[in-house]
């Protein structure tokens, strides 16, 4: 029996149409995995820009203290062409270690060069502590700034185990060992304990803020409550510096620092991430548009470990909304 030409003509085009997808899908996955691979390189160059600029660096969300951002701030400080780093914060806070981390890189950037941060709706807890490794704060009237103090949180679901028969059984070395754990009434000693921690790193806490913001103590105790001010109540507190914006904060940079005028201002990020571009995530729907299955579930996988950072150990972050 002989086919039909145009039957065999559009059998002809249909499978180099398949065939091209294929071609595209796997590229695109090539091309994903390359992302991934490379995803700690420096893509956009920013290791050591080529002109004498003002760098600057954004901490936003919730500080881990993560890699990336700590080697875009070591960077910085060994660039000849970086003459100073300008801070640009709008975070709630992040772990309490996280943010010491960062407080000591951008120290050490500034005992190389000057360092000013700029706030903007927000810079509280951890990121006020970002905020006090900087030479000058500048914020807007109604920006926040503050929430000094350290939380921990734990659930307690004991009662609700209790009432539905459930019971978790356990064998440790001492009382403390794995406590509080939520799975039994806390003890006194398991929150004595923890407020032994948190009161630690409160002091470690205020410390920072009465040296770096040059405060006595009672001026120390009146901003110490955890509670958050807005930058025109911060002010006359010594919480910030000035009131204003990035063009306050370059206008300090020229005018104490010695800063020449109208040098640009350069981002240090990486401006090429993949994650930002949706490459991953296309290529995985790709991968399952040609039979890919398990390999996009792989994709979407990695891609989900990159994106979810664990919150643990002490917390200062400030909570303003449920």
């Amino acid at each position: 029996m002989t086919l039909p030409t145009d039957y065999l003509i559009d059998r002809r085009r249909l499978r180099r149409r398949l065939s091209w997808w294929r071609a595209a899908a796997l590229g695109a996955i090539a091309f994903a995995g390359l992302a991934f691979a490379l995803k700690d390189s420096d893509l956009d160059g920013s290791g050591d820009k080529l002109t004498a600029h003002i760098a600057r660096v954004s901490i936003q969300g919730l500080i881990t203290g993560d890699k990336e951002t700590i080697e875009q701030i070591k960077k910085i400080g060994e660039s000849d062409k970086a003459k100073a780093l300008l801070l640009s914060i709008d975070s709630p806070g992040g772990t309490t270690a996280g943010s010491e981390k960062l407080y000591d890189e951008l120290r050490r950037v500034s005992a190389k060069k000057p360092v000013v941060a700029v706030v903007g709706t927000l810079a509280a807890s951890g990121a006020y502590i970002a905020a006090l490794a900087s030479d000058h704060i500048v914020a807007r009237g109604n920006s926040l700034v503050g929430s000094i103090g350290v939380l921990f949180q734990f659930p307690n679901f004991y009662k609700l185990m209790e009432n539905v028969g459930v019971k978790v059984e356990e064998i440790k070395s001492s009382p403390l060992k794995a406590s509080p754990n939520g799975f039994e009434p806390t003890s006194d000693a398991a929150k004595a304990a923890i407020a032994s921690l948190v009161a630690d790193s409160y002091d470690w806490f205020k410390g920072l803020v009465k040296e770096r913001r040059s405060l006595d103590d009672q001026e120390l105790a009146k901003v110490s409550d955890g509670r958050v001010f807005t930058a025109h109540q911060g002010l006359p507190l010594k919480l910030v510096d000035r009131i204003g914006g990035e063009r306050e904060a370059i206008e300090w940079l020229e005018t104490n620092k010695k800063i020449t005028k109208d040098l640009p201002v350069r981002d240090w990020k990486k401006k090429s991430n993949m994650e930002r571009l949706g490459l991953v995530e296309g290529a995985a729907a790709l991968a399952r548009l040609i039979g890919m299955g398990s390999f996009a579930d792989a994709m979407e996988d990695a891609l989900r470990a990159e994106k979810c950072r664990g919150l643990d150990g002490l917390l200062a972050i400030w909570q303003g909304f449920p």
